[in-house]
């Protein structure tokens, strides 16, 4: 293991150390008893799994919890980072000593994600339910455009480097702010993290160790703003902490590839539909509080 290796092992066993004492505090706080029901715990190991592989797991989880009217749509952010953080930070020890990529940029994008993803979650979670359900609806869109992208192969083919410098590197730090703060509002970052630093000239594996090793930091500091409000749900937030870390097991240690593609179609379905079900879902908000204004 090297020095960057090391460093981001302790970064993220604080993180995640401050994630644990977060959860607990907000549940004796807010006497949170909820537990996961089996369908909670089954949409994180296979959301979980499919996210090891490349698909994502953010628009997908969305979209089932859509179909299942189960957490409330303001929920679904703070409950998308709770419940993969533990997910998160198994993907980032299994990716980031299998894939080696410049250190100094590696750390450089994970931390300038993390300062996003602290600002994100304190905005996300002052939000109103109809802000939420439409930007949740936009962000579906945005994960059905990048599925349809990658099986249309039409993403930027990429490079061989597995490292930037000079301006190249800032505009991949910057971008990984940018997507830190996006990830508490649903948008997951793995197709634009692969499209931006293959504009850029890296190798598309590239993607993955800076993929996980971001969201193994900022989904528990993301996190943490969550708990402090309590807009996450605990019980389907703890199925897919149960789930997700088998899935993400099973995926790297034994099935390693599926037929994806045909995967990806039948999920660009599913996410599309979710997205119009949740912009439906926004502009009956604003009826219902027009509605309800005075005069």
């Amino acid at each position: 293991m090297n020095a960057s290796e090391a460093g981001l092992l302790i970064a993220l066993l604080i993180a995640h150390g401050a994630f644990v004492f977060g959860w607990l505090r907000a549940a004796r706080r807010d006497h949170l008893r909820e537990r996961p029901s089996v369908g909670d715990t089954l949409i994180g190991f296979v959301t979980g799994f499919f996210d090891t592989l490349g698909i994502g797991s953010f628009a997908p989880t969305t979209a089932l919890f859509k179909f299942r009217r189960r957490p409330a749509d303001e929920l679904i952010p703070g409950t998308l980072n709770v419940g993969f953080s533990p997910a998160a930070l198994l993907e980032t020890v299994l990716f980031v000593t299998a894939v080696t990529v410049q250190p100094l940029l590696l750390i450089c994008m994970i931390a300038s994600a993390t300062a996003g993803a602290w600002l994100g979650a304190g905005v996300v979670s002052r939000m109103s339910r109809r802000k939420i359900q439409l930007f949740m609806g936009i962000a579906l869109l945005l994960a059905a455009l990048f599925f349809v992208m990658r099986n249309l192969e039409v993403f930027p083919p990429g490079g061989e480097a597995m490292g930037l410098a000079g301006w190249r590197f800032a505009v991949a730090v910057v971008t990984n702010f940018v997507l830190g703060a996006l990830m508490c509002i649903g948008i997951g970052n793995y197709a634009p993290s692969m499209i931006v630093l293959s504009l850029l000239g890296m190798h598309p594996i590239a993607a993955f160790p800076i993929m996980m090793g971001s969201d193994g930091i900022l989904q528990p500091v993301a996190s943490l703003g969550f708990f402090r409000s309590g807009r996450f749900a605990q019980g389907p937030a703890l199925g897919l902490v149960l789930g997700g870390c088998v899935g993400v097991l099973i995926a790297f240690y034994i099935v390693k590839q599926l037929p994806l593609t045909a995967l990806r179609w039948l999920v660009i379905v599913v996410v599309t539909y979710a997205a119009v079900s949740m912009l439906r879902s926004a502009r009956q908000s604003r009826a219902q509080a027009a509605a309800a204004a005075p005069g």
